[in-house]
C-alpha cells in the first residue's frame, strides 16, 4: 500500500474536461509527517512566543522598579549633598568667628581641621555608580562621616557661645557687617594698579556703587580721623579697641566728627570720588595692630 499508485482525478463544474493527479503511497506519508511537524512546530514556537512576552513584561516591570529607585537614590543623594553644603556654609561662619574673636589663628586652617576627613564632594563619589548596593554603601558611609561633622560642630559652636558670652563687648566692637551696599570691583591683595600698571598690593577691598550711597560703621568704635587724607580723599578711620581699626576712604562726605562715638549700622558718610581714585567707590581696610587685613574675614552678613 506504501508504494501503490494512485490516481487523483479532479473535475471542474460545467467543463467537460478534467485533471488527473498521480501520487504515490510514501509521498502521502511524507506529507501527513510534513504537516503534522509544522503544526507541531507552530504549538512549540507559540509557547515559546508566549514564555517570551511574559518575561519581557517582567523584566520591562522590574526595570521601571529599578529605574524608580536609582530615582529614589540619586534624590536622597541629592539632598546628602545639599545638607553637605550647608554643614560647609555652618563651618565657615563658623570659622569667620573664631577669626574675628581670636579664637584660631587662621580661617584656612580651622576650616581644614574642621571638615578635613571629608571627601571633597559626595556627588564625585555618587555619579560614577551604577550598581545599587555600592551606591548604598557610598551612602551609609557619608551619613556617618557627616555625622561625626555635625556632632563635632556641636561641640566647636558650644565652645563658640562661650567664648561670645564671656567677650560680649569684643564681639560689638569686632567688625561684622558690609559697610555698604554695591559690588566688589577690586579684592584685597595683589592686584594692578589702575594707575600704574604695575603689582602692587592693595590694602583693602573696593566696593563700587554710585555717588551718594551710605556707608555705615561695621562695629561699635570711636572716630579717631575723619578729613582728606592724601590720596585716600575724604577719609573716616575707627578705633574699635584691642587693636582693631576700620578705615573708609574716598568718601563723597563724612557726617561723623572726631571722638565721636559710634554704633554698629550708624551713618558715618557717603560714597564718593575724591582723593586718588578712578571712579565712585568705597575703600575699606581693616587693619589689626596696625596690619592690614581681609576685611571678608570681617564680613558675616
Amino acid at each position: 500500500m506504501l508504494f501503490s499508485k494512485y490516481h487523483i482525478v479532479i473535475f471542474k463544474e460545467n467543463q467537460g474536461h478534467c485533471k488527473k493527479l498521480f501520487l504515490r503511497g510514501w509521498m502521502g506519508v511524507i506529507m501527513f509527517a510534513l504537516f503534522f511537524g509544522l503544526a507541531a512546530g507552530n504549538v512549540v514556537f507559540w509557547q515559546y512566543y508566549s514564555g517570551y512576552r511574559k518575561l519581557h513584561q517582567e523584566y520591562a516591570l522590574a526595570e521601571k522598579t529599578v529605574e524608580e529607585q536609582n530615582n529614589q537614590i540619586l534624590s536622597m543623594a541629592n539632598k546628602l549633598k545639599n545638607v553637605q553644603n550647608d554643614l560647609q556654609r555652618v563651618q565657615q561662619f563658623d570659622s569667620k568667628l573664631r577669626v574675628m574673636i581670636n579664637l584660631d589663628k587662621d580661617q584656612g586652617d580651622t576650616a581644614s581641621a574642621i571638615g578635613g576627613s571629608r571627601p571633597k564632594d559626595f556627588s564625585e563619589s555618587y555619579l560614577p555608580i551604577h550598581r545599587q548596593e555600592l551606591l548604598a554603601r557610598k551612602m551609609h558611609s557619608f551619613l556617618n562621616q557627616l555625622n561625626t561633622d555635625v556632632r563635632l560642630e556641636e561641640v566647636q559652636q558650644q565652645e563658640l557661645m562661650q567664648r561670645f558670652r564671656e567677650n560680649r563687648e569684643l564681639l560689638a566692637s569686632t567688625p561684622s557687617i558690609w559697610p555698604t551696599e554695591g559690588w566688589i570691583s577690586s579684592p584685597f591683595g595683589m592686584r594692578r594698579s589702575p594707575f600704574t600698571g604695575r603689582r602692587e598690593f592693595h590694602k583693602g577691598i573696593d566696593i563700587t556703587n554710585r555717588r551718594g550711597t551710605p556707608i555705615y560703621a561695621t562695629a561699635k568704635g570711636v572716630v579717631s580721623f575723619c578729613g582728606v587724607d592724601g590720596g585716600y580723599g575724604n577719609s573716616v578711620v575707627l578705633s574699635h579697641g584691642d587693636g582693631i581699626m576700620t578705615r573708609f576712604a574716598h568718601m563723597q562726605r563724612f557726617v561723623v566728627k572726631e571722638g565721636q562715638s559710634v554704633t554698629r549700622g550708624e551713618l558715618v558718610g557717603y560714597i564718593g570720588n575724591t582723593g586718588r581714585s578712578t571712579g565712585p567707590h568705597l575703600h575699606y581696610e581693616v587693619r589689626i595692630n596696625g596690619v592690614c587685613v581681609n576685611p571678608m574675614r570681617y564680613i558675616l552678613n
